[in-house]
């Protein structure tokens, strides 16, 4: 198989080639093996050498024989070491899978190799001190966000269709916005893996298709047993909400923030609004009544849990090798108090409340996905002293303010690569549902694929 074959594909492309024995599954995986190595030379977006061979993954499964990674952010697939991109992890192997991963074995998916993330997920900047910086393929003097930043480059890159991420207050839908890909963060529930942070972290993917997120999700979503989180079931798969029609519907578009935005990141966000009237819902201008103080205080909550987990962990960091902002971390957590949960978590009622009550009239919110174009390396002074968690909460929030609410709220939301600069670089925006409302996320994305094309487009630095 050629690579420009190959990088053309998404997902269900590949697959419907292997299931229809057009090509075999060992062909395409040695194709990935050669993209991902024409690419990460430049994108340096992999934690080591690929898999050799790939875990075991089931060959009858939806996506069988389609080639993925899986993100460095913990124990995540049996038997493959982690790091959470720390200097100060050495030793940790994976004992079983997350129950992600054995979603992702099930959907016959292959993983090739283990993505690069900022030190214990804590950024909006693929920056670590262990691995360096992560290499936007557009330009690659930008960052490509965090923290899910190194699966999000390689998909960009073609060097994958899809590759696993997780999101704890925008962490696949940052990335999604600086690499120009497609990151959803399903509803609270949706998809296993939502303990930490109090269900505020959530566990999927990026792509570059609708159609490979919505066949991503009819793959790995479902209850798990003892889940603490319940959520109806959708009425259909949602690789049908790709092609129905939504109707039409009330749609809010808001563009402000507690901190300045980029008037081109307005300006598409606008755009996208203007181009969803056209298609025939009924726009407004409208936002959710969220304190971004209470989106900081709940987002402490995801935090300290994170460090509460690895102090709590068998293999346990070195503290004198962990980056400033980890260490402030791992020190919050360990003095916390219950009153401090109890502060995060009425904090996060509060946020929940002001999200549902704003979509018992609204079907839909627009917003951009960031405030910022993608930034140059080094812009968000990771591993900076001084800051405390909260300090270090607003600063990453100045890059990124639109995304964290509806990790608090538990809304599903969906990060689209519907616009450019004039420096050539991605601009993302973000569709927002009510909770549960996976289908019309993907429903309206779909709309906005066809209307607003981004698949041609291609990065300088592509495996094609």
């Amino acid at each position: 198989m050629h690579l420009p074959e190959y990088a053309g594909l998404d997902a269900v492309g590949l697959a419907e080639l292997i299931r229809s024995k057009q090509v075999t599954a060992g062909e395409v995986e040695e194709a990935a093996r050669r993209a991902v190595d024409a690419v990460n030379t430049d994108l340096n977006a992999l934690t080591g050498p690929l898999f050799d061979p790939a875990p075991a993954a089931d060959p009858a499964g939806p996506l069988a024989g389609v080639p993925f990674v899986v993100k460095d952010s913990g124990p995540v697939a049996r038997g493959v070491p982690f790091t959470l991109g720390s200097r100060a992890l050495r030793g940790a192997v994976a004992a079983t899978d997350h129950a992600i991963m054995a979603r992702f074995r099930a959907a016959g998916l292959v993983a090739l190799a283990q993505s690069t993330t900022p030190e214990l997920g804590l950024n909006f900047a693929t920056e670590s001190r262990r691995y360096g910086a992560t290499r936007n393929p557009w330009h690659l003097g930008r960052g490509v966000g965090g923290s899910s930043g190194g699966s999000a480059a390689l998909v960009a890159a073609g060097a994958v269709p899809l590759a696993h991420g997780n999101d704890g207050a925008g962490s696949l839908r940052v990335p999604a916005a600086c690499c120009g890909v497609v990151g959803l963060k399903p509803s609270r529930g949706r998809v296993p893996g939502g303990e930490i942070g109090f269900g505020q972290v959530y566990e999927f993917g990026l792509t570059r298709t609708v159609r490979d997120c919505a066949a991503l999700l009819d793959a790995v979503s479902g209850p798990i047993v003892g889940e603490r989180y319940p959520i109806a079931p959708p009425a259909r798969p949602y690789a049908t909400a790709v092609d129905t029609d939504p109707g039409r519907l009330r749609i809010a578009v808001s563009t402000a923030a507690a901190v300045p935005v980029d008037r081109q990141v307005a300006d598409t966000a606008v755009a996208v609004g203007q181009v969803l009237d056209w298609i025939g819902h009924d726009v407004r201008e409208a936002a959710p009544a969220v304190e971004p103080d209470d989106v900081v205080e709940a987002c402490v909550l995801t935090a300290l849990s994170t460090g509460a987990a690895i102090l709590r962990a068998p293999v346990r960091p070195n503290p004198d090798l962990l980056e400033s902002v980890s260490r402030t971390v791992l020190q919050e957590a360990g003095a916390a108090t219950l009153l401090d949960t109890v502060a995060g978590l009425d904090a996060q009622h509060r946020v929940i409340g002001a999200v549902a009550s704003f979509f018992t009239t609204t079907d839909l919110l627009v917003t951009p996905t960031l405030a910022q174009l993608p930034p140059r390396h080094g812009t968000l002074d990771y591993d900076t002293e001084g800051h405390t968690v909260r300090s270090w909460l607003h600063r990453i929030f100045e890059f990124g303010p639109f995304t964290a609410a509806y990790n608090v709220s538990g809304n599903p939301a969906i990060g689209l690569p519907l616009g450019h600069s004039r420096e050539g670089l991605p601009i993302g925006v973000q569709l927002v549902a009510a909770h549960g409302r996976e289908d019309l996320l993907l429903s309206v994305a779909s709309q906005l694929e066809q209307a607003v094309p981004w698949r041609d487009r291609i990065p300088p630095v592509f495996a094609g």
